[in-house]
């Protein structure tokens, strides 16, 4: 029977080391010798922040879900495709999807996000292109963020479409006075020209170009390994709502 987490009382130092190890040591042999540190030092308090956020985002109302199950993604890499054959990821990160319904656009927003960039291990626990948000543990790059994250075509149109036919919609929200606070502008990959339809000159050129819609911050060590981080995580997300609110609505 597999056990419950426990109560989330900051990462530990040895984590960070233990990743900055992992970067220099990535093959099967040094990892498995080392599994048990790996879920002592990562898996497990990550599952038990997954625990305390739900806790914070149901006390907060933030339509967000942190599952312990679901939440974390594996430190396994994916390597069926990739040049890169190293077999683990050298971060540890978790996703929390939108859970909200429908909004005026009709979608759920059920995806992740793949914080701000879009680098490998940053993805939704129910898959890429609809809003959540995201935090990520990594030797030197530790934050929190959220967005949408290569999204699929449709919903990137759609995206595009409110820009340019709503646009102060969409400002509402990505200009919100909380939301520019903690995040500063939305960012993300970006065209080298404007979309196909659209005039170069386009007023908003700039958002139109975006093939991700993402945001993040970073975390100080001491943030991280504090145990006050389910905390800091939800202020941060709860003043995302209304881009993430906006995302959701989204027709996929």
């Amino acid at each position: 029977m597999a056990s419950s987490p426990g109560t989330f009382t900051g990462f530990r130092r040895e984590a960070i080391q233990f990743l900055a190890d992992l970067a220099v040591n990535n093959d099967r042999s040094w990892f498995q010798g080392r599994k048990a540190d790996y879920e002592h030092l990562l898996k497990e308090p990550l599952e038990a922040l997954c625990v305390a956020l739900s806790e914070r985002f149901e006390a907060r109302a933030i339509p967000l879900t942190a599952d312990p199950a679901r939440s974390p993604f594996r430190i396994y890499r994916d390597v069926r495709f990739s040049r890169d054959k190293s077999p683990y990821k050298t971060n540890v990160g978790a996703a929390f999807p939108w859970t909200e319904g429908p909004g005026p656009g009709g979608g759920t927003g059920r995806g992740g996000a793949e914080g701000r960039s879009g680098a490998e291990g940053r993805s939704g626990a129910e898959g890429r292109g609809g809003a959540g948000g995201y935090f990520h543990f990594q030797p030197g790059e530790i934050f929190v963020g959220g967005g949408m994250w290569h999204p699929e075509p449709s919903r990137l149109a759609a995206w595009r479409g409110l820009v340019a036919g709503d646009p102060a919609r969409a400002h509402a929200a990505i200009d919100d006075p909380a939301f520019l606070a903690e995040f500063g502008a939305v960012n993300g990959e970006r065209l080298k020209r404007v979309p196909s339809g659209y005039p170069p000159d386009h007023p908003e050129v700039e958002l139109l170009k975006l093939k991700d819609v993402v945001f993040g911050r970073s975390l100080s060590d001491d943030e991280a390994l504090s145990a006050e981080l389910p905390d800091i995580l939800a202020t941060s997300l709860g003043a995302a709502v209304p881009v993430l609110r906006l995302l959701a609505s989204l027709p996929a």
